[in-house]
Order: structure tokens, then sequence, then C-alpha cells
């Protein structure tokens, strides 16, 4: 599902997408769609760009502490046909990677992408299928190698961020991988822990 575009970047790594309203598209996205923690590509029909992950949001109300003249009712729409609401939701989008495709291998690169993600460039859900094939490497191996960038990029919410990531990708593993990625939740949980008490 579409959720919107980019309109601004913060660094390389951190874009701010406006999410996509009834004026722009039929069936705007529900906000199940768009909840902290969620994995975005940003890509166009032509060129996939980057996968991100939300980690931030902001509502954007022009009329907040405004301080002119206002009516004692709700507008009526037979007066004012053109009354547009300027309200906005921005996400705040961390990018992690990029997914590559080679022949009909689809695997995860990840880190910092090298490329400059274009203004206006659409913003998507991932699949499951998706999220799992960035998750593994070109030799199909298990990969979770932007931990440490999560925890420098992810903002205030860094580790809640890293937690939400290991209780969504861990199922989708088995074995001692998964048993990996437990043992990483309880060693953030742990210093979560650590850190309050301090």
């Amino acid at each position: 599902m579409q959720l919107g575009k980019v309109v601004k970047s913060n660094s390389h790594c951190d874009y701010v997408v406006q999410l996509a309203d009834e004026m722009e598209v039929l069936t705007p996205p529900k906000p199940e769609d768009y909840g902290f923690g969620c994995f975005v590509k940003l890509e166009t029909e032509a060129r996939h760009w980057a996968v991100g992950l939300v980690y931030n949001s902001q509502l954007a109300n022009p009329m907040f502490l405004n301080s002119g003249p206002r009516l004692l009712n709700e507008p009526d729409p037979l007066f004012t046909p053109d009354l547009i609401r300027e309200t906005r939701t921005l996400l705040w989008t961390v990018l992690i990677g990029t997914l590559e495709k080679v022949d009909d291998l689809i695997y995860g690169q990840q880190g910092i992408p090298r490329l400059v993600v274009p203004v206006n460039t659409p913003v998507c859900t991932m699949s499951q299928a998706e999220i799992y094939s960035f998750h593994r490497n070109r030799e199909q191996q298990p990969q979770f190698c932007y931990y440490s960038h999560l925890l420098k990029s992810g903002g205030s919410f860094a580790g809640q961020l890293i937690e939400q990531v290991l209780q969504e990708v861990g199922p989708m593993f088995t074995g001692i991988d998964r048993r990996a990625l437990e043992i990483l939740g309880k060693e953030l949980a742990w210093k979560h822990t650590v850190g309050i008490m301090r």
C-alpha cells in the first residue's frame, strides 16, 4: 500500500514522508498501516531507492493557535465549497538499506544507502515476504546489520524501535537464528532497565 511521498530530508539517512489523504488518493492509509516500527520501501516504478523504518511522527496543523476570527459553527459547504483542511501527518523514516534483485533472487543490502532519494518519491509499506528477504543476505543467510545504525539514528525512541523490530522479525526465523535475535532483545531490555534505575 502506498503511504505517501518524500517531502524533505533531515540527513542522508533520515527522511520525512507526507502521508497521503483523501484529497490525493481514493483510499488513504489507515493508522494501522503506518505505525511505529513499520517497514517501508521508497521506490518508483522505474527504480528501488531504499528500505526504511518509521521511527517518529508529527501532526502538522496550521490552524493551531490561530488567533484570527472563528465561526461559531462548522463552515457550511454551500458557502465555503473550496475550504481545504491543511492538517498533515508526517512520518520520520530512517533508511536502513536496499532490496537487491539478481535474477529471481531478492536479498537485503543492509546499511546506509549511498544514493540520495529524490523529493516526491512514493513510499509504500513492505509485505512480510519483502521484510523476510531484506533480512537475508546474498547467500541467503540471516542478517541484522543495522542494529548499531538504529541505536544512533532512531531518535529518542531508538531502543523501543529495535525491540519492536526484533518482535516482528524474530518469528520469521527458526532455530539458532531465532534464538540469537531473542538474546539480542533480552540484552537490549536489560540495558533499558539498568539505564532507568541509574
